[in-house]
C-alpha cells in the first residue's frame, strides 16, 4: 500500500489547532480515495456527557471525529465546524484520527479518579467505520476495557466489529457488554442515497445475528425512521419482521432529527432527490431540530406494535436476553418523550 504522508505545515490545510505533532495522511487504495486523515495525540479519551441525566450514561469515548459512513442526516456534522472544517463534504472526507487512544485509555482507566462507570461507543462518529481497517484503535480499546473490567456498549452501522469478536466475548465474561446496530430502514435505494459509505442494512442485521450467537448481546437502534420515505406501514412492518430475524434483543425506534449541521447538508439532499417533500420538511421541523410529539409518539406507537406481534424482547420465548448495564444508546442526544422507549 502506497501513502503520501505530508506535514503539518504543508499545504494539507490541516487546522493549526490539531497541533504541531498532527500529521495528515493519504492513502492511494479504493477504500480510502478521496479521504484524508489528520493523525493527532489527544490530551484526554474518556468525555463526560453534558446533562447526562436525559441519558442512559455518563461517559463516551470517540477515537475518530469525522464518519466516511457519509450519512446525510448525521448530528455530529456540526462537530466538525468547531475544527474548522467543512460539515457537508468535509466531515465525510476530512477524519480525526486519535492514534493514541488505546494508551490513552489504559491510563484514565487506571487514574484513582476513575470509577469503573459505564463507558458508551459510537454515540458520536461511528468507531467501526472505515477508518477503523487502517488504524486498528478498537482492538486496543477492547483489550484495556477487558483488563480493567470496565462496563461498555457500543452502537455501530459497521460490520468491522466482528473482527474483534473474540476480544467481546473476552470482555463479556468479566463485565457488562451491550451492542447495538442501526438500522432505520431495510430500503435499499434509499440506504444508497442517505448512507452512502455504510454496509447495506441486509449486512448490519447479519451483524446483530452474529454476535448474538456468539453470546455477545446485540440489539437494533431503528434509526432513524426519515418522514414520508420510511415511515409507512408497509416499511416500518418490513424493517420490524428483518430486525426479528435478526435475533435482536430489543428494537428501539427514533425520528429523524436535524439540528443544526445536519439540517442544513440534509435538506440540501432532500432539495435533490425528492424536491417535493421540502415543504412538508420545512412543516413538520418548523419548530425545532424534532419532529412533533404527535409524530413521534405514532412511530412508536406503531413500531411498539409490531415488535410484539414479532415476539422482539427477552421476555418471550428464544428472544436474546438483555445486555447487562446501561442500554446503547443513540447516536446523539435523544429526542424527549416516546421515541426514547426501550421496546423489550
Amino acid at each position: 500500500m502506497r501513502w503520501d504522508g505530508l506535514s503539518h505545515d504543508d499545504s494539507s490545510g490541516a487546522p493549526a489547532l490539531f497541533g504541531t505533532d498532527a500529521v495528515t495522511r493519504t492513502f492511494d487504495t479504493p477504500e480510502f480515495r478521496g479521504i484524508t486523515f489528520h493523525e493527532i495525540r489527544a490530551r484526554s479519551i474518556l468525555n463526560r456527557v453534558p446533562g447526562a441525566s436525559r441519558m442512559p450514561f455518563e461517559w463516551t469515548l470517540n477515537p475518530y471525529r469525522g464518519c466516511s459512513h457519509a450519512c446525510v442526516y448525521c448530528f455530529a456534522r456540526k462537530t466538525h465546524s468547531y475544527l474548522d472544517l467543512d460539515t457537508g463534504l468535509g466531515f465525510d472526507s476530512q477524519i480525526v484520527v486519535k492514534v493514541n487512544a488505546p494508551d490513552l485509555l489504559r491510563r484514565e482507566l487506571a487514574s484513582r479518579r476513575w470509577q469503573g462507570e459505564h463507558i458508551a461507543m459510537g454515540t458520536n462518529v461511528d468507531c467501526y467505520q472505515r477508518a477503523e481497517g487502517r488504524y486498528r484503535l478498537m482492538p486496543g480499546i477492547l483489550a484495556a476495557l477487558r483488563d480493567r473490567a470496565n462496563p461498555f456498549s457500543i452502537l455501530t452501522k459497521g460490520t468491522l466489529i466482528l473482527r474483534d469478536l473474540d476480544l467481546l466475548r473476552q470482555a463479556a465474561e468479566v463485565t457488562d457488554v451491550g451492542t447495538s446496530v442501526s438500522v432505520g430502514f431495510t430500503d435499499r435505494e434509499l440506504w444508497r442515497t442517505v448512507e452512502p459509505g455504510t454496509p447495506s442494512p441486509e449486512r448490519r442485521l447479519e451483524v446483530c445475528r452474529t454476535l448474538t450467537a456468539n453470546g455477545v448481546p446485540c440489539s437494533v437502534l431503528m434509526a432513524p425512521v426519515i418522514p414520508y420515505l420510511s415511515d409507512s406501514p408497509e416499511q416500518l412492518r418490513e424493517t420490524v419482521r428483518a430486525v426479528a430475524a435478526a435475533g435482536a434483543g430489543s428494537v428501539t425506534p427514533l425520528v429523524l432529527h436535524l439540528r443544526p449541521g445536519a439540517r442544513e447538508w440534509f435538506m440540501e439532499w432532500l432539495a435533490r432527490h425528492h424536491p417535493r417533500l421540502v415543504r412538508r420538511y420545512e412543516v413538520l421541523y418548523a419548530d425545532g431540530a424534532y419532529a412533533p410529539t404527535w409524530y413521534q409518539r405514532r412511530i412508536t406507537r406503531r413500531v411498539h406494535e409490531l415488535a410484539d406481534e414479532y415476539g422482539i424482547g427477552p421476555s418471550r420465548p428464544g428472544a436474546a436476553r438483555r445486555p447487562r448495564g446501561p442500554e446503547p444508546a443513540p447516536a446523539g442526544p435523544p429526542a424527549p418523550g416516546p421515541t426514547q422507549l426501550t421496546l423489550l
